[in-house]
């Protein structure tokens, strides 16, 4: 049975596509997009970096599918955690759990994302700008059904407060992840509610 989808892996065993991205993810969290070569990348998987361009047209094409893996493993771990749920306070707790619950555990991917959307190239950042536009019209939904006289223009501010907040999860590493997971979901789901 296969594992868990995961942003770059979504089988039960990582391909060498998904093992590239990954050692990628860690390269370019720690020394930056222009800071790291092919050669390192490759060093990082057990291959030489030139080896790298049977999985990968370039360096760019990583970032691009990185990055469009990101987005959309999160527009859909999003769309389907609205979608079980009927109560529109549930709703918006696992939204926030999901978000939470990704950022504690790639905090490279966090980085990346942040650190890295102007290195990609023209088609790549488009596509990832739509997904990205459409995971923040799925919180926009559950906070104004959530958070009564919540205006849409204040859900979406309110949707990307909530995310700078939890996405600071990669530089905050003072507590333990279970602690830390528990005070980022109150903390949203105060900053949420108090929105209005």
């Amino acid at each position: 049975m296969p594992a868990n989808p995961t942003p770059l892996v979504n089988g039960e065993k990582a391909n060498r596509r998904e093992q590239i991205m990954a050692a990628a993810a860690e390269l370019f969290a720690h020394h930056g997009f222009h800071g790291v070569g092919i050669d390192d990348i490759g060093a990082a998987v057990g291959i030489s970096g030139p080896a790298l361009y049977r999985h990968f047209r370039s360096k760019d094409a990583i970032l691009g599918e990185m990055l469009n893996s990101i987005s959309r493993y999160l527009l859909d771990g999003g769309t389907a955690r609205a979608s079980q749920r009927d109560e529109p306070g549930e709703v918006l707790e696992a939204l926030v759990d999901f978000h939470v619950e990704f950022a504690l555990a790639h905090p490279a991917l966090i980085t990346v994302q942040e650190r890295n959307l102007a290195n990609l190239t023209d088609s790549d950042r488009k596509q990832v700008r739509a997904l990205q536009r459409q995971y923040v019209e799925v919180w926009v939904r559950a906070i104004c059904d959530a958070v009564p006289g919540i205006g849409e223009r204040q859900a979406r501010s309110a949707a990307h407060a909530v995310f700078g907040l939890i996405n600071s999860t990669p530089y905050n590493r003072h507590l333990g992840d279970s602690e830390l997971a528990e005070m980022l979901c109150r903390l949203a789901l105060g900053a949420l509610h108090a929105a209005k």
